[in-house]
């Protein structure tokens, strides 16, 4: 008997510390050399202009205007669906350029940004000079619409929460930024090069005063899910992406 409860305890801890080294286990996203788990959303395929090379997960094309966005690229990670987690990435773009990290994307819907909370990756310095925003921001009653806005800002869920413009510390267009995301059901937490810049409580009442009064008020699935899949949006800008992990919480 004493044998057999000795057993039983050894294979309880076995299991435990298995479950533990899971959870610690990065998740590779981008094996640096292949397109491999990645396809468009609500498609089978990679959109065109999406390759891998020199270890960079990489979109091509001309540097759509803002006037005339049409976007349509946005690719997701398909292989599975992440609920609370840390995610991390490097990423550059170009002059003028624009796109974002999206998470608990669901299918279906005719963008990810119609359900999907995103991390906002945004050329700060130039947009607003090669960009016309002033009709797109005079919808939100900015002051000065022709500006990017601060809910348009690097490392802010966009138009829902701020990045604390104190603690950020911006690479410039051309140069290689690392964003992360802590996502759980009590915080959430966006990291810039290395510094949380902004952190804030989901489905809060805070959140949902939020989500009901901006640009969301229209789109009644933003934030609803709380498992989907991690995408990477195409905002008519070529972008580059590397080191692509996560991590289940």
């Amino acid at each position: 008997m004493i044998k057999k409860i000795y057993r039983i305890i050894s294979t309880l801890l076995v299991i435990s510390t298995t479950s533990c080294q899971d959870h610690d286990q990065w998740i590779y996203l981008f094996d640096g050399n292949s397109t491999e788990g990645w396809r468009g959303y609500n498609s089978e395929i990679m959109p065109p202009g999406w390759t891998a090379k020199d270890g960079m997960l990489m979109y091509d094309t001309e540097l759509e205007l803002e006037q005339n966005y049409n976007g349509g690229a946005d690719i997701i990670y398909g292989k599975e669906e992440f609920e609370n987690f840390e995610l991390y990435l490097e990423w550059r773009i170009p002059e003028g350029g624009n796109s974002g990290i999206f998470y608990h994307i669901k299918e279906g819907y005719g963008a990810p940004q119609e359900v999907s909370p995103e991390y906002q990756l945004i050329d700060e310095i130039n947009y607003a000079r090669i960009h016309d925003l002033k009709s797109y921001n005079e919808q939100f009653g900015a002051e000065d619409p022709e500006k990017l806005q601060d809910w348009q800002k690097t490392a802010a869920n966009y138009a829902m929460h701020n990045a604390d413009p104190s603690k950020k510390k911006l690479n410039p267009a051309g140069k290689w930024n690392s964003s992360k995301i802590i996502f759980t059901k009590k915080k959430v937490e966006h990291w810039l090069n290395g510094e949380i810049v902004l952190s804030f409580v989901p489905w809060s009442e805070d959140w949902y005063e939020k989500r009901n009064s901006g640009k969301f008020n229209d789109a009644p699935d933003y934030g609803k899910y709380k498992k989907g899949f991690i995408g990477l949006q195409d905002h008519g800008s070529s972008l580059w992406f590397r080191n692509i992990k996560i991590k289940r919480l």
